[in-house]
């Protein structure tokens, strides 16, 4: 036997951890999602109301500033015996001192005998108002508009008319805040609210996610556990749950035991068969052999192929009752080698070459099944091989379809496989005839000792476990019988 093994190391598909598969159909997803958003919706309407309230209050404030002014001018401007207007207001304001500011005062005449007019050191040209026709004075003689200032800037002016002296002679007075001015203060301040909110909130959110994340971790320990059971590492899931998930680790772990109950009970029931069949078959054997004559050889025969009829179903009994069993796992590589090292024995003129994986494959199924699988199928092959048999060991990756079947590489459904391909440089079967070699019985060459069960009962086991057999012409000239099955991480 010449052995060999591939140099380049074949790449294991792992398992994602739980924190790293997030996507729509992701638990943690949607709810950092949804939390997520709620928390930049309340945090507009924070920035909202925050912003609105601000601005109300910065208008009513220059509002009331403005108002103080004006009484404060109008307290500060008098009326001579000659009918000039006078005074020296000082408002307590720098910036009605400094020129083009957008702070300005100014007191004009309003009624016959009173002449001159005052205002402000910042007020270096005059500025326009609307007439009373366009805005009328309230009941206090109080008006309030906006206009436009010297550069340009929006001003809010404050505007009444007083009677000065008991002579009737009344004044207008005007005093215009820098309503631009304003606007930036409030924009400044909804850029710091916005800054602080949007470091609040990613800080909110990260811290959200961590929280929930966190909270998430024990579904991940379910999952695990889960794991170590189907790979055989466990037989039941232990551990310390939350109190939310408790329940579901106790009803799994009653599900696990459950079907390891069904299993003992199948076993025990297909032993009992077994064991009752044995002695009648052996008898009728022995009564053939004993017989002699055609008869005889008849009826020891087909004794013989009731027991190996019989040895199947049993076998396939076996197979179906723990087919989804998750605690079986059998290394392949060790028992293939021990399996043609056998082999290669029996047939020394037969060049036997075994090609394994850089990695070790665990079978998801129990040891007899991958032993009976292997041996029908390399007995077939040296039987029919001329000089050499291949026997190759290689995992793949593949999805499981809507049947149970696993079929070739895919990402959705993606499950762990492994191939075993066996081939031989003999005369192979014909693609047409390929079918008609799984069926039960049916020998395509009768010249050949054997039963016709072989191929048969490779298909069957290998349908039991959802696996894929495939034969197909060989690179050798002969059959690639291909068989693909579920593997362990």
């Amino acid at each position: 036997m010449s052995r060999r093994r591939k140099a380049e190391p074949l790449k294991k598909t792992a398992r994602t951890p739980l924190s790293l598969r997030f996507g729509p159909r992701s638990l943690a997803f949607r709810v950092i999602a949804f939390s997520t958003v709620w928390a930049i919706l309340t945090l507009i309407v924070i920035f909202t109301l925050i912003t609105t309230l601000y601005r109300q209050a910065s208008e009513r404030g220059f509002d009331s500033l403005l108002s103080a002014h004006l009484f404060n001018l109008i307290g500060s401007v008098g009326v001579s015996e000659g009918g000039s207007l006078t005074g020296a207001p000082d408002l307590g304001d720098l910036r009605f001192s400094e020129p083009n500011s957008g702070w300005y005062w100014s007191v004009e005449p309003a009624s016959e005998g009173v002449s001159g007019e005052l205002h402000s050191s910042s007020m270096t040209e005059a500025i326009l108002s609307p007439s009373v026709a366009e805005v009328p004075f309230n009941a206090s003689f109080q008006r309030s508009y906006a206009t436009e200032g010297i550069d340009g800037e929006e001003l809010e002016v404050f505007e009444s008319e007083f009677v000065l002296d008991a002579k009737n002679r009344a004044a207008r007075f005007r005093v215009m805040g820098n309503k631009t001015e304003l606007e930036q203060e409030i924009s400044a301040f909804q850029r710091r609210l916005l800054t602080y909110l949007s470091l609040f909130g990613v800080g909110m959110i990260a811290i959200n996610a961590i929280a929930i994340l966190l909270g998430l971790q024990p579904l991940r320990q379910v999952r695990d556990a889960l794991a170590m059971v189907r790979e055989g590492t466990a037989q039941k899931l232990d551990g310390r749950f939350p109190a939310e998930i408790e329940p579901l680790a106790d009803e799994t772990n009653a599900l696990i035991e459950n079907n390891k109950r069904i299993v003992e009970r199948s076993r025990t029931q297909v032993g009992n068969l077994a064991h009752s069949l044995k002695t009648p078959l052996a008898v009728l054997i022995n009564e053939g052999r004993a017989l002699g004559g055609a008869k005889g050889q008849l009826i020891a025969e087909q004794a013989a192929s009731m027991q190996k009829q019989v040895d199947h179903y049993l076998q396939r009994a076996r197979v179906a009752a723990q087919r989804d069993s998750v605690v079986y796992r059998t290394p392949v590589a060790p028992l293939v080698e021990r399996m043609v090292r056998v082999l290669q024995k029996l047939n020394p003129q037969t060049a036997l070459t075994l090609s394994l994986p850089a990695v070790d494959i665990v079978f998801a199924g129990e040891r007899e099944d991958l032993e009976e699988l292997l041996g029908n199928l390399l007995d077939n092959a040296m039987k029919w091989a001329k000089s050499a048999v291949a026997v190759t060991v290689a995992p793949i990756s593949g999805k499981r379809t809507g049947s149970g079947k696993m079929t070739g590489s895919g990402k959705e459904g993606a499950v762990n496989l492994f191939e075993i391909s066996i081939e031989d440089d003999g005369p192979g079967i014909p693609e047409d005839k390929a079918r008609e070699a799984l069926k039960r019985g049916r020998r395509l060459d009768e010249t050949r000792p054997g039963t016709g069960l072989g191929l048969a009962i490779v298909a069957d086991l290998v349908n039991e476990y959802g696996g894929v057999l495939a034969l197909e012409r060989s690179s050798m000239g002969g059959l690639k019988a291909v068989v693909r099955l579920r593997s362990l991480h």
